[in-house]
């Protein structure tokens, strides 16, 4: 099995291409934080590269700058091609089939690597509000505004 689920924030604004056969493909990268702290205590990230394809390509090209969060799930892709110098090249990429944009195009204002507005990934627990009630009331009738009930009878069905 081969399936990748990855959180990060791009390096560098999309660059959309299209196909001779006028499909569209846009490549990226993002860079992950890895879990953990180096000898120095430092967070360090993984640089990772992104192709997507389609019309979900364009979308990208168009709603997503450098700095943007994102989640992608996806298949590890390796390849090889010759580079002009005669030297062989191995790539490694993530072929996305899914790219969910986690935050607006509009809130990518870069301060440290992170948009202003929103903290660190790693600072996620410490920025959390603590709970003040339980909002969720699962006495009432979710779908009581949705007008009158249906009768479903098995008797009714082909099989």
């Amino acid at each position: 099995m081969n399936k990748v689920f990855l959180i990060g924030r791009l390096t560098r604004d999309p660059e959309l291409r299209y196909t001779s056969s006028n499909i569209a493909t846009a490549s990226f990268s993002i860079a992950v934080n890895r879990n953990f702290t180096n000898q120095n205590g430092e967070r360090e990230a993984d640089f990772i590269n992104i192709v997507v394809w389609r019309k979900q390509a364009e979308n990208v090209k168009n709603y997503l700058t450098k700095g943007s969060q994102v989640a992608i799930d996806g298949r590890i892709q390796t390849r090889t091609y010759d580079a002009q110098d005669g030297s062989k090249r191995y790539v490694t990429e993530v072929i996305a089939d899914n790219v969910q944009f986690l935050d607006s195009k509009n809130s990518n204002t870069m301060s440290g690597g992170f948009p202003a507005d929103n903290p660190s990934p790693y600072d996620f627990e410490q920025s959390r509000p603590a709970p003040t009630q339980n909002v969720t009331d699962v006495s009432s009738d979710p779908f009581a505004d949705f007008g009158s009930s249906i009768e479903i009878s098995d008797d009714e069905l082909p099989f």
